[in-house]
């Protein structure tokens, strides 16, 4: 049976590391925004003594609090070096390890041509 090689994708290519870090970067200053928004928020809102106090400063605080946490977190986090590593060796079959993908079938025959006489 033979299988059609499967092109490679660009899409599937993984992002260098320092774009990688570029866009981690810039997801840990979002949200540490969104953390300052928060205070500032909540500064303003015990200023004027808005209505309904006791429930937006528990959700204030809980910004104050899970964002930073959260965004440390997610700064930290990087893609796996080798992607779903497990996933291809058992897609391909236990013979995809020994015959490389341009390798031409020997003979059924077991003869082998070679070029010197």
């Amino acid at each position: 049976m033979k299988r059609a090689q499967r092109p490679t994708l660009i899409t599937d290519a993984p992002l260098s590391p320092s774009e990688e870090l570029r866009r981690r970067q810039i997801r840990y200053a979002i949200m540490m925004g969104f953390r300052t928004v928060c205070v500032i928020l909540a500064g303003v809102l015990v200023l004027v003594r808005a209505p309904l106090l006791a429930l937006w400063l528990p959700l204030c605080g809980v910004g104050m609090v899970v964002l930073p946490w959260l965004a440390v977190i997610l700064a930290n986090d990087r893609a796996p070096k080798e992607k779903h590593r497990l996933a291809h060796k058992l897609h391909r079959g236990p013979l995809a390890e020994e015959t490389p993908p341009q390798a031409l079938p020997a003979p059924p025959d077991g003869r082998v041509i070679d070029a010197e006489p």
